[in-house]
């Protein structure tokens, strides 16, 4: 098992379908049940043994470099976007001189989890350089709040990853975390860039894995889907 002490940390996006609660903060910054969304990914990461996360930042970014700054566990450096936001792709690859040679979780900000099991341990466990180019962490379509849509992912035997590609639908999304090499997204363009078209490569390849969290999964991308996510993590309590 290799462990994966850097994180990238995908803050920089513009929070479109979260306004109004967006008006004046970041996505990242936006509360679900008392803390800020990049504090409940922060915290998880953490908890996985991460000791340094790569934040990048654009829309109010000194707000969110305000709130990071007094953060110890895992340690933050900043990638600044404020100049062209990157997507997720070009940010990975913007940031790729900050992330050092070991294998890297990759984590978006909306996406809070209940977790019965260890799902970062798993994507850690699951993680092999030799056979993968992204280990991706999994949900079940069915009974996920705040996800709309007919699912991502068919999930091998062996863990390998097929798009759904023309079928109607397919059991899992993807929920907001993977790991890889920090350097997947150097071949991509200058300029912003999405990860999809390098995942779909990969899984042509065989190269694309993920496993599947035990838990519950809510995808925090509207206001409200964070009433409903605050709700659910109340009856959690």
């Amino acid at each position: 098992m290799t462990a994966a002490t850097t994180a990238m940390v995908l803050a920089a996006g513009l929070g479109t379908r979260m306004r109004p609660l967006t008006n004046d903060r970041p996505k990242a910054l936006v509360e679900v049940g008392g803390r800020a969304l990049i504090d409940h990914v922060l915290d998880r990461l953490a908890e996985a043994g991460v000791e340094k996360a790569v934040v990048n930042v654009h829309w109010f970014a000194d707000r969110l470099e305000g709130h990071l700054a007094d953060r110890t566990r895992p340690a933050v450096v900043i990638s600044d976007e404020r100049a062209e936001l990157l997507e997720t792709g070009g940010g990975l690859k913007k940031a790729r001189p900050l992330l050092g040679d070991d294998p890297v979780f990759v984590a978006n900000i909306d996406s809070v989890w209940i977790d019965r099991g260890d799902a970062l341990a798993d994507l850690i466990r699951l993680w092999d350089p030799e056979r993968m180019d992204a280990a991706l962490l999994l949900a079940r379509r069915e009974g996920s709040i705040g996800f709309e849509g007919g699912g991502d992912f068919f999930l091998g035997d062996d863990g390998q990853l097929t798009f759904r590609g023309e079928a109607a639908a397919a059991p899992y999304a993807y929920m907001g975390v993977h790991i890889t090499r920090p350097n997947y997204a150097d071949h991509g363009p200058d300029g912003p860039f999405s990860l999809s078209p390098l995942w779909r490569a990969s899984a042509a390849e065989g190269r694309l894995f993920g496993c599947v969290l035990d838990g519950d999964w809510m995808h925090v991308g509207d206001p409200q889907a964070r009433d409903e996510a605050e709700a659910r993590l109340k009856e959690e309590g």
